[in-house]
């Protein structure tokens, strides 16, 4: 289930302007993100991380945590 949600949100990063700060939460619809598992949505984050850091055709830029903890990112 969390490699579908990566694939989803890798295909939702095409929708982003380039200069847009992001969250992986901000790639659903609040409810859809609300209804996932807490474990789902940690290991979703992790698994997002990487595939960014791995790939970078995806060009996408990490930045700070912001304050509640939650990884920042920027579409190039």
């Amino acid at each position: 289930m969390v490699n579908d949600l990566l694939v989803r949100a890798i295909e939702e990063l095409d929708n982003l302007n380039s200069g847009e700060v992001f969250l992986v939460r901000d790639l659903f619809k609040g409810y859809e993100w609300n209804r996932f598992e807490r474990n789902d949505r940690l290991r979703l984050g992790v698994l997002f991380l990487n595939e960014i850091q791995s790939n970078g055709e995806l060009r996408i830029e990490i930045l700070d945590k912001s304050s509640s903890h939650q990884q920042k990112y920027k579409k190039l």
